[in-house]
C-alpha cells in the first residue's frame, strides 16, 4: 500500500520570522488522516529569517532529529551544547527526562532551511543525550546512506526508537533500492528535486507512506536529495 503526500498539501504557518510547512498535524494544523506514520510523528520544514530564531523551550521523551538544507542552525541545550549545524550534518537530541535548548540562525542575510523530525522513543525518562555527525556528499551519491539507527550501525547516530533514515542525492541513471520488511512501516520525503518511487513521480516536498510493502525502488532523479524512514508499525 502506498499513499502520496504531496508537498501542498501539507500544514502550513508563516509567523515571519518562521516559514513552516508541517507533513503530520502539529501546533495550529490538524488534520487526523496524517498524525503521523508509525512511530514517525513530525517532519517539519521550517525556514528561519536572518538573525531570528526559537528561543529556549523544552521538550521530553521524544527523539528529535535535525536535517540542514541551508545555512547554518545554531544550537544550544541545557546539556551543555553549542553548536552549529551545517548542511551534510544530522543532529539527534533525545529529549528523554527533559531538555531545554534554543536554535538561531546568525546569518544576517542568509535564511536557515531544515527539516526538524520528531520520533517516538521506545524508552522514556532516560537522561537527555545529544550526538551530531557529518555524512558526505560521496557517500550519500547514487546510493541510501543509514543516517541514524537503534544501534549506531554504520557510524550512524543512534536513536532511542525502533526506526532508521537513510539519505540519498540521485541523479540521472542513478538507482537505489532497500528491502522493507512487509510488517513495518516506511515514509519517503523527497527534499528537493525530483524521483521516481516504487513508479510514482514525486516533486520537491512531495512524500510516499508505506505499508505492507517489501521492496523501495528509488530511480530517474533529477538533483534529488531523498530521506527514507524505516519505521515500528
Amino acid at each position: 500500500m502506498m499513499q502520496v503526500r504531496r508537498s501542498e498539501a501539507r500544514g502550513y504557518a508563516d509567523h515571519g520570522w518562521l516559514k513552516s510547512q508541517h507533513s503530520f498535524s502539529f501546533a495550529e494544523y490538524h488534520d487526523p488522516s496524517w498524525m503521523g506514520w508509525g512511530n514517525l510523528r513530525v517532519i517539519n520544514e521550517d525556514r528561519i529569517a536572518p538573525g531570528t530564531g526559537f528561543g529556549t523551550h523544552g521538550h521530553r521523551d521524544m527523539e528529535i532529529v535535525s536535517y540542514v538544507l541551508q545555512g547554518n542552525l545554531a544550537h544550544k541545550d541545557s546539556m551543555g551544547n553549542v553548536k552549529g549545524i551545517p548542511p551534510g550534518d544530522v543532529q539527534r537530541m533525545s529529549a528523554g527526562s527533559g531538555v531545554q535548548h534554543s536554535e538561531f540562525n546568525h546569518a544576517p542575510q542568509q535564511t536557515t532551511h531544515f527539516l526538524q523530525i520528531w520520533i517516538e522513543p521506545n524508552v522514556r525518562g532516560i537522561a537527555p543525550g545529544y550526538e551530531q555527525k557529518t555524512f558526505a556528499e560521496a557517500d550519500k551519491r547514487g546510493q541510501l546512506k543509514l543516517v541514524a539507527s537503534p544501534d549506531g550501525r554504520e557510524a550512524s547516530v543512534t536513536l532511542h526508537a525502533d526506526a532508521a533514515i537513510y539519505a540519498g542525492l540521485l541523479d540521472g541513471a542513478e538507482q537505489a533500492e532497500l528491502t522493507i520488511d512487509p510488517a513495518r512501516k516506511a515514509y519517503v520525503h523527497l527534499v528537493r528535486g525530483q524521483l521516481n518511487v516504487n513508479g510514482e513521480t514525486l516533486h520537491t516536498g512531495d512524500a510516499v507512506a508505506l505499508a505492507q510493502e517489501s521492496r523501495l525502488v528509488l530511480s530517474q532523479g533529477v538533483d534529488a536529495e531523498v530521506l527514507v524512514f524505516d519505521l515500528a508499525a
